[in-house]
This record gives structure tokens, sequence and C-alpha cells, in this order.
């Protein structure tokens, strides 16, 4: 089928290394395997960070405007290359879509929509426009795919059909993180003579942006962790960069010694260092479910995090990783302190951890799931 796809958040050539942007081109990849027929509508980034309610509302009038230019465009083509399906991935409050629901109706094509969250104490904030529109938007939906279970109880009174509404366990690309496992002793034996880091003790890792807001949280909250368990030997490495890394490095200034900063890393190294550590750790501050879990545990490492949002649908709390109370710094350390202790527990884990990406977080798991939740869907006007 042709789908025309469209990410109001961050499209997938932004430059800004995210995860939502790794999500988009995974979903594009994802679907272009099943035999479907991918193009990307528009780069227009319908996002306001702040609630600047004049902001959104020029950003509603260039959206707009853009769907009567995609409308134009797509009525000029020859019947069999016009779209069957649009497909938004990620629209909320700050981020609604514009330009899918007008073009979907317009050309009577059904109306896709993935990761769409909605807010109701939204409604009457400085970002009400938004909420609304993203309100629309699902309800206009002729298909929901659901990535974070913690989305659906708000979504779902929305539609008339809760048959619209298709779970879809958030995925990545596992094969090279597996590899990467297999060769775990050689990538650790690189890392340590490239970069000085001593071997013979366990390795904790994070991969995360640094930018302010809940990342920058995160990290504090990890500093703050890590600070309780200076009476065992650990070494951090931080791969991420961004905006405020002195104030991400300041946030570990009591353990500073036993971290290592590799900066931005890009695709084809991550899956080495991931294999290499012994654990990865992340807070988790307002986390949506954290594609970064699903990596590390597809190189065979174990996981702790705070249990919020999503992250539960991809870690399997007591299996292949530990979960704990969002905001509690002691029980985050403990955690982190039982995995230390117990190395034949981190591994054991760790292989838990492998199998459960490659059997149910792998792409081609998710070909399967996308292709049926799409092909041959109809528009509700048609059926």
């Amino acid at each position: 089928m042709r789908v025309v796809f469209y990410a109001p958040m961050k499209p997938p050539d932004h430059p800004a290394p995210s995860g939502d942007r790794r999500m988009a081109r995974l979903l594009i990849a994802a679907l272009k395997r099943a035999g479907h027929r991918v193009e990307v509508a528009s780069t227009f980034r319908s996002y306001d960070r702040s609630g600047d309610v004049r902001r959104q509302q020029r950003l509603a009038e260039i959206g707009q405007a853009l769907a009567g230019r995609l409308l134009r465009r797509y009525r000029r083509r020859p019947a069999a290359e016009r779209p069957e399906i649009w497909f938004t991935y990620h629209l909320y409050h700050k981020a609604p879509d514009w330009l899918g629901p007008v073009v979907a109706r317009e050309l009577r094509i059904a109306y896709t929509v993935a990761e769409a969250s909605f807010a109701p104490k939204q409604a009457d904030g400085p970002w009400s426009a938004g909420h609304a529109a993203a309100g629309a938007a699902i309800s206009a939906a002729d298909r929901i795919i659901t990535l974070n279970s913690a989305d659906t109880p708000c979504v779902a009174p929305l539609l008339t059909d809760s048959a619209r509404l298709v779970p879809l366990k958030p995925f990545i690309d596992a094969a090279p993180f597996a590899r990467a496992a297999d060769g775990r002793d050689q990538h650790r034996a690189t890392l340590a003579g490239a970069e000085g880091i001593e071997s013979a003790v366990p390795w904790l890792l994070v991969v995360a942006m640094m930018r302010a807001g809940d990342k920058l949280a995160s990290y504090q909250a990890l500093g703050r962790g890590l600070a309780r368990l200076t009476d065992r030997p650990w070494r951090l490495l931080v791969a991420g960069d961004g905006p405020v890394p002195v104030k991400v490095e300041a946030a570990f200034h009591a353990v500073a010694p036993r971290v290592h900063w590799f900066g931005e890393v890009g695709e084809s190294a991550l899956p080495g260092i991931c294999a290499a550590a012994d654990l990865f750790v992340w807070p988790t501050v307002n986390e949506a479910y954290g594609m970064v879990f699903l990596e590390a545990q597809a190189a065979a490492v174990p996981v702790v995090a705070g249990r919020f949002g999503g992250v539960p649908d991809v870690v399997a709390d007591g299996i292949t990783g530990d979960l704990v109370s969002p905001g509690d710094d002691a029980a985050f350390a403990e955690a982190i302190a039982v995995m230390l202790d117990d190395p034949d527990r981190r591994r054991a884990m760790g292989r838990c951890a492998r199998d459960h990406v490659l059997s149910g977080h792998d792409i081609d798991a998710a070909v399967r799931a996308l292709d049926a939740a799409i092909r041959n869907l109809e528009p509700a006007a048609a059926r």
C-alpha cells in the first residue's frame, strides 16, 4: 500500500539524536519491510515547547496551508500513485497533527496514528488549542497504534469503536546489539584499552541526551543514587551529549573519578559499548518507554530503572532487570547494589533480557504487527 508518513514532533531526518527520531525511522523501515511504499509527507514541526499561544496559532495556520498544498499535490497524481494511508507518528497537545486529518478526510483514505497521547488536564492550559486538535485527530483516526500502554486509559474514551485501538510492542532492530553481545569480551577489552577503564570492576552504562528538563533530572537522580554506592567498586560509562553537559557533569561531582564520558555515540558504535557493560542504569524521570532499555537488553545487559510510564512494557521486572518507584533515590541505589553484589544474577538476567527483546521487541515482529494493523484498512466514511 502507498503510505504517507508524518511526525509532527520531530521528523525522521531531524539532526538531533533522540529516541523519538529513531522510532520514526524504525516505523518507516518496518512498513517498508512489510512491502508498503512509504514517503514522508512533510518535515513541518508543529511542536511548541513553551506554551506560547500566538506561536501555536501561527503553527496551526501554517499547518492548514500545508495541508492544502499537499492535497493539491496528491490530486495532481494519477489515481494509482495517490496515497492510500496517512500514517502519523507521535501526536499530543504540544505537537498536534494539523495535516493528516484534513488530507485523509479530503482524499477519503485511512488515517492512522501511532503513539497518540491525550492529557485531559491540558484542556484549559496554555496548550488548549493543541489539546483540542490532538483530541480531534485521535477521534477521527481509523486506527490508533499504541506503543505505550500508559497512554491507553486517556485515548480509549475518544474512540467509538475499541477495535480501532491496536497495541504494538516498542521495538528496535535488535540484530546489531545481539551480535555485539556475542563479542562482549572483545568489545570490553577494546574499550578498556582505549579509554583506560579498569576492566575487572562492574561497568554501569547510561545512554541519554544531555538536555534540560527530564533528562537532566534523571542524570541528577542517577548521580545522587551512585553517591550512595562509593563502598563498592564500579565505573560509570556515559554516552550522550547536548546543551547542558556542565550541569550533567556537576550531577556526578561526588563520584567524578569513576565516570567515563564518551560524548555523542554513533549508531554503529553503540552496540559494542552496550555489550561491554554489566548493567544499564537510568532513573527514568517522565520517560515514555525508553528505546535505550531495549538496546541494552538486546546486548544482554540487564537494567535498573524507574517504574514510570511505559517502561514496564519493555523491561520485565525481576526477569530482565529491576524497576523501582520513581523518585526514590534510596531504592534506586539499593537495586543497583543488589546487582553489583550478585554477578551471577546479572548474567542470568542479561541472557533473559536478550531473549526478551529478540522474541517480542525486534523489528521482525513489528513488521508483521504493523502490516496486520494497516493492510486493507478503509476510512470510516467508506465502511
